[in-house]
């Protein structure tokens, strides 16, 4: 299993898998400047100072909500969609493991108790932030 796996429609990313085994000397950014959403690795010894640094005012126009899931604990089914709810494939996301949505759609089941955390882009806007469909059934699920 690679330790970044980049689930993908034609030439087009849904989502980016960061596994818990992977690992970099100093900063991978793993996300290309241009997402919405930056998510890098980072691996330093001890004593390694950062320069300390404020972030400025850049106005930014983000019109696609990015998620960044943090897998504490348990094992969380993830199912991927493409932008016209067409179900694609599921993979299976253990403690340690970040998963990166970059587009289409995508569903969720906990296979064993989770504990996790969700970063995206706010203000949140409600019901206005998202588009509920019908997700697949157990017998529909293809792993990759």
């Amino acid at each position: 299993m690679s330790a970044i796996e980049k689930i993908m429609k034609k030439n087009k990313l849904l989502a980016m898998i960061i596994r818990n085994h992977y690992e970099c000397e100093g900063v991978d950014f793993i996300t290309p400047d241009e997402y919405s959403q930056q998510v890098a690795y980072m691996h330093h010894p001890a004593g390694k100072v950062i320069d300390a640094h404020v972030h400025n005012m850049v106005h930014r126009n983000v019109v696609l909500t990015q998620e960044v899931l943090f897998i504490k604990k348990g094992t969380l089914r993830v199912d991927i969609y493409d932008e016209y709810e067409d179900y694609l494939e599921s993979r299976e996301l253990h403690a340690g493991d970040v998963i990166l949505l970059v587009s289409g759609g995508h569903g969720f089941q906990a296979l064993e108790e989770v504990e996790m955390i969700e970063v995206k882009q706010g203000p949140y806007t409600g019901e206005q932030d998202k588009r509920r469909f019908e997700g697949v059934g157990e017998n529909q699920i293809i792993y990759n």
